[in-house]
């Protein structure tokens, strides 16, 4: 695990703030909108039909409905219209609504081809117009502009304005205008539908509110004029801005009534008048023919194709239905959005931080789906999630990573493999790396093991060898007891002609440094053993000294840092401990063994060390004696004979 410094940390604290702030202004902005109601619309189709309509009931103008009166221009349908709403608040339903902008009457239309004409229009659309009368109808107008002037509004005939009660236009007719998003599809709705224009109405005598929500106050029975009303267990205002719609289900989903049922001449059956009774009605067209079909999250596909259309009728009975049920998709708050968006920048983070490039960029794709899941499930509990956010400001995050790690980072992790990299094993150096600390280059004093190696006779081999044979010689040697020092985690100090200088729990330190050095002295013993076969073969004949070598260990504290010049430095461990190391190895050929170690490596490596002979020995220029030991092997069972 990567270890971080405080720096680093408020770095990259900093980068997740930048992040989160940034994705949250993409999202104030717009700019991630599509993406984000593309993914509403995908929530919308996974879920299908998601609940029964409770309050709103569709009465429809269908293709039976047209086909059993083929030769009857709309115009005269106001008779039967009248038939069927006095059906309806027969049957108890609380309200009625129709969305049928009747823009002429029966009475003008036949006035232009006479007076007689005219009068019995009269009496054909009275009953029609005492339905309007009776306070329980609403009815239906539309913009043609922004709704700042009277012209903006295309009104019912001024016949059934005329029949309002109390003239009263706001009261009773709504506005029909469906909200588009810019991409033509239908998501969300305004209690007034004008203020989505900015403007403000130009009198009380055009509609004010949208059709659907008039419909929903005039069903809970409240106050039409009033600025803000409670319906559904919420407050609903004038001045809320566009709320999503909960739409119940693909098209098809709302329970409706054929128009030519309830203008059968028998009784309305048992089960269908239940279905109204106390119910808001919406009578409108649902036949194809009549072209009154929009676009809703059920028409979008991400790539190609659409899904089915939904009436316009069905719009508003399902914003009707949210109104009165009190149903909402929630659009989460600001300042939990931005809470959210700050936590998962910060994890993040984290979590982008130890894993290489290519990894990071694979966790933040195989990030995206879960994002989208879980704002799936917030979007079943009615609140709408902003996933497109959530996965910008991750991949904001990732980015910020990369560049740091391009710049800072890593440069200091290549300055750091430089440093390390021809002297220790990748192992340590890896571990080195994630650990974040970095040994300090005025020097620091660490426990540690120190190796020294010396060939036996080199100044002979030098002489029986020319220049070009020796280095062959000390090259191959120092490649295969490199080898075996770097498979024990060493840390290969220097060559100091034909001697090796390892340290064991340097840069990094380790707890079993001692055993490590033990082990590494025994194989370089192998390693030595193996070479004379080499010799013999490379260099027969050559009457050269038998391929020996002696090791000296001691384990203490030393001194770690960069020392030399500003010329030339390099890491190196100084001291005592160094030293005695050193005139060990010096002392294996006095006392005829190979692996010498001080009585401080053996009792560190905690009796894993099978010894031989032992002497108490003093070393020129320390005065202390020093107990020494002769290594024989290791072991990991008992206590070595001293």
């Amino acid at each position: 695990m990567t270890v971080l410094r405080s720096h680093q940390r408020r770095w990259l604290a900093l980068l997740a703030l930048g992040a989160a702030l940034l994705a949250e202004g993409l999202f104030r902005s717009g700019a991630l909108n599509p993406v984000e109601q593309r993914l509403q619309d995908a929530w919308f189709q996974w879920q299908g039909k998601r609940a029964v309509a409770q309050h709103v009931v569709i009465v429809a103008i269908d293709e039976d409905t047209l086909a059993a009166y083929p030769d009857d221009p709309m115009v005269f349908w106001t008779d039967r219209l009248a038939t069927v709403v006095g059906r309806l608040r027969a049957a108890g339903a609380s309200v009625v609504g129709l969305d049928m902008l009747l823009s002429i009457s029966p009475e003008r239309w036949l006035g232009k081809l006479g007076s007689e004409l005219q009068q019995a229009a009269r009496d054909y659309d009275r009953p029609f117009r005492e339905e309007v009368n009776s306070g329980r109808l609403v009815l239906v107008a539309t913009r043609s502009g922004s709704g700042a002037r009277e012209s903006d509004y295309l009104l019912p005939s001024p016949d059934y304005l005329l029949a309002l009660p109390d003239f009263d236009i706001p009261g009773y007719i709504g506005l029909g205008d469906l909200l588009d998003e810019g991409d033509g599809v239908i998501r969300r709705y305004m209690v007034e539908p004008v203020r989505a224009a900015g403007v403000a109405p130009p009198a009380r005598d055009v509609p004010v509110l949208g059709f659907p929500s008039l419909l929903a106050v005039h069903a809970a029975g409240l106050d039409v004029h009033a600025q803000q009303w409670a319906i559904g267990g919420r407050k609903v205002s004038r001045e809320d801005t566009a709320t999503p719609i909960p739409y119940l289900g693909p098209p098809g989903t709302f329970p409706r009534i054929s128009l030519k049922q309830l203008l059968a001449d028998e009784p309305l059956p048992e089960a269908v008048a239940a279905s109204l009774r106390g119910k808001a009605v919406i009578l409108g067209a649902t036949a194809a023919g009549l072209n009154d079909e929009h676009f809703t999250p059920y028409a979008t596909r991400f790539f190609s194709g659409r899904g089915a259309l939904m009436t316009g009728v069905e719009v508003h009975a399902n914003i009707a239905e949210s109104l009165l049920s009190g149903e909402r998709l929630q659009p989460m708050g600001d300042g939990l959005r931005a809470a959210t968006l700050l936590l998962l920048a910060g994890l993040a983070a984290a979590l982008f931080i130890p894993l290489p490039a290519w990894q990071g960029g694979l966790l933040w794709l195989a990030s995206a789906p879960l994002l989208a899941l879980a704002s799936f499930a917030a979007f079943r509990a009615g609140v709408l999630a902003p996933v497109a956010a959530y996965t910008v400001a991750a991949g904001l995050v990732l980015l910020g990573v990369l560049g740091w790690r391009l710049t800072g980072e890593e440069r200091e992790r290549a300055r750091v493999r430089q440093m390390f990299g021809r002297y220790v094993s990748d192992q340590v150096v890896e571990a080195l790396l994630q650990s974040g600390n970095r040994p300090e280059l005025g020097g620091q004093s660490q426990t540690l093991t120190v190796l020294f190696s010396d060939i036996r006779n080199f100044t002979t081999l030098s002489e029986r060898l020319n220049a070009k044979e020796v280095v062959e010689m000390l090259n191959t040697y120092f490649e295969r007891a490199c080898a075996a020092m770097l498979a024990e985690g060493g840390s290969i100090d220097k060559f100091i002609g034909d001697a090796i200088m390892v340290e064991f729990g340097s840069p990094l330190p380790v707890a079993d440094h001692a055993i490590r050095g033990v082990r590494a002295a025994l194989a370089l013993r192998a390693v030595a053993e193996e070479f004379a076969d080499w010799m013999q073969q490379r260099f027969p004949g050559r009457d050269l000294p038998e391929f020996a070598v002696g090791i000296g260990l001691h384990s203490g504290e030393a001194v770690i840092g960069n020392i030399g010049s500003q010329a030339r430095m390099e890491f190196t461990a100084i001291g005592d401990t160094v030293n005695l190391a050193s005139r060990l190895e010096g002392m294996t050929k006095q006392l005829g063994c190979v692996i010498l170690a001080s009585e401080a490596t053996i009792a560190s490596a905690g009796g894993a060390v099978v010894c031989g002979r032992s002497e108490v020995v003093t070393v020129k220029g320390r005065e202390t004696p020093v107990r020494v030991f002769e290594v024989l092997e290791a072991n990991s069972e008992g206590v070595g004979d001293a």
